[in-house]
């Protein structure tokens, strides 16, 4: 049935034709005719502080719910400033749909200095989305959503982005039946490939699994294949807690530790790696696994195969789909308790390597854990109190999340993705877990969470400035640089204060047992509680003699 409305009317039926409930965005001159008709179609709204702070809520909202999150923003600036979001969904494999509106369908190519004009929206986004797609009919909107929903259902979930102009917006034009896109047919793998892959693993003295975020719909039949084959399993920082990391097969995220990979190039004859780029980002080193065994990659993506360490059985199609066939073909299981018997002697060993570096975290992490749910969703940042301590430190089971900017690694995640994770599930505990420095790429985001009037406790350990480029700078034999926050003569910013000023709490915790008392009570205060936990005061080098 052809129906006459406007291109934003059609956008957003479109949407909640898809299941839409929420969106995340910034109001704007341009795209006022998308916000006009969310209401009428049931779409709730949210609206962060920065439209950075709208694509991680978008995206941590993807990751806790399984389905598309969707950002709205309006042109120009405002697109490039939701860009670094869309890269770290790109890089995290995440469903994020970003509509916005474009110059006019008519626009000449010169410039001619419109309001937000720039020469190319479609190639700016098309460089760190799956796709960008300008629509040049009212009709054609529905079918341009329908592809980006075709595409995070059957191919590797990835961000889309989708240009209306700004004259179809407000034009009222046939829009046509609504499109759907197709269900989801999941792709299982040829037989001869799972066949061969589950005689190698049948036959390994000591096969293992490295579990990336790919495999998490698959948790269940990856812990019966752990299990059934008695294999030591390490996960990927977006795979973590797929198998609970308190399981005695658990190596939790070890990719990047030297002794797990060195003990699994010397002893593991086969190894599965579900769902994983096997990427730097993972082994923290460009250096690929060493293996004498046999590679399995198991992925939706075919190129995955080839990539990085070319897979020697090579299993394209659904994660879920592809562990049962596996399990279909192991036969009985085999004698249990060696891997485990093993697997714990190696966290004590992995544990040691890094003892004095890591010790500092360890008492507030179990602080943490001792007062969170299993279910709690705890936010990341690229921070070291992050990926040194909570990432392998941190236990996690597949009942609760853990969401870390894996990758493009970006700072200023952790805030706003807490948002997007207590929108997306407002009856479970969501903590966030940054750094003073990322804090402060998205700090204003308080003003988003004091909006949702529910507990959202911010951890932050403050270490004076950006830790890690300082410890780099160090290493390098240089004399730090714009890496203290603040700089030496300036007074310190109290975030605690901070907090407070936007309507929210702040406290201060010195030791673990301060930290567990302040987020016992701000689990249960409505709005966002900021509590600060100094790190080691920061030795700054005297001042070179001028």
């Amino acid at each position: 049935m052809t129906t006459d409305m406007t291109g934003g009317r059609a956008l957003v039926r479109a949407l909640a034709a898809h299941g839409v409930t929420q969106a995340f965005g910034i109001p704007g001159t341009h795209n006022l005719e998308i916000y006009r008709h969310l209401d009428a179609y049931g779409i709730a709204h949210l609206n962060p502080r920065h439209e950075q702070g709208a694509g991680y809520a978008a995206d941590a909202y993807a990751r806790v719910t399984g389905r598309p999150g969707v950002a709205i923003t309006t042109t120009g600036p405002a697109l490039l400033n939701i860009a670094a979001a869309v890269g770290q969904a790109y890089s995290d494999s995440v469903p994020l749909l970003v509509v916005s509106p474009g110059m006019p369908l008519r626009h000449p190519r010169l410039a001619t200095g419109l309001l937000h004009e720039m020469r190319s929206q479609t190639d700016a986004l098309r460089a760190v989305a799956a796709f960008s797609h300008r629509v040049s009919t009212v009709e054609e909107i529905g079918a341009a959503v329908a592809r980006a929903w075709t595409l995070f259902r059957t191919e590797r979930p990835r961000p889309a982005h989708i240009e209306v102009p700004l004259d179809l917006l407000t034009e009222t034009a046939a829009a046509g039946p609504v499109r759907l896109a197709p269900p989801a047919v999941p792709a299982t793998p040829g037989a001869g490939a799972s066949a061969a892959a589950a005689e190698a693993l049948r036959g390994a003295r000591r096969p293992a699994l490295v579990l990336g975020g790919g495999a998490r719909a698959a948790a269940p039949e990856c812990r019966a294949l752990a299990e059934g084959l008695d294999a030591w399993v390490v996960t990927t920082a977006n795979g973590k807690g797929i198998l609970a990391e308190t399981h005695p097969l658990s190596l939790g995220v070890s990719l990047h530790s030297p002794v797990v990979r060195r003990r699994l190039a010397e002893e593991c004859d086969a190894l599965l790696a579900v769902g994983t780029e096997l990427a730097e980002s993972d082994l923290w080193t460009t250096e690929p696994l060493a293996l004498r065994g046999p590679l399995i990659r198991a992925d939706l993506d075919p190129a995955q195969m080839y990539a990085g360490l070319p897979a020697d059985i090579a299993l394209v199609g659904d994660a879920r789909e592809t562990v049962r066939a596996l399990l279909a073909g192991l036969g009985a299981d085999r004698e249990a308790g060696a891997a485990a018997r093993t697997a714990a002697a190696l966290r004590a060993e992995r544990d040691a390597e890094t003892a004095g570096r890591d010790a500092r975290w360890l008492p507030y992490l179990r602080a943490l854990r001792e007062e969170l749910a299993a279910d709690a969703v705890v936010t990341s940042d690229s921070a070291q109190c992050c990926y040194y301590g909570a990432l392998p430190h941190l236990p996690v089971g597949p009942e609760g999340r853990y969401l870390h900017p894996t990758g493009f690694g970006t700072l200023g995640y952790a805030l706003p993705a807490a948002i997007g994770a207590k929108a997306a599930a407002p009856e479970r505990q969501v903590v966030a877990l940054s750094g003073d420095g990322g804090l402060q790429f998205s700090v204003q985001e308080l003003a988003t969470a004091v909006q949702l009037r529910l507990p959202l406790p911010v951890v932050v350990f403050d270490n004076g400035g950006y830790g890690e480029i300082r410890d780099e700078m160090a290493a390098r034999g240089d004399r730090p640089v714009a890496v203290d926050l603040p700089p030496p003569g300036v007074p310190p910013v109290d975030l605690s204060a901070l907090a407070r000023a936007y309507g929210g709490h702040g406290a201060r915790a010195g030791t673990p047992a301060e930290l567990a008392d302040a987020l016992h009570k701000a689990l249960r205060t409505p709005g966002p509680t900021v509590i600060t936990v100094p790190e080691e005061p920061v030795v700054r080098p005297e001042e070179p003699a001028r």
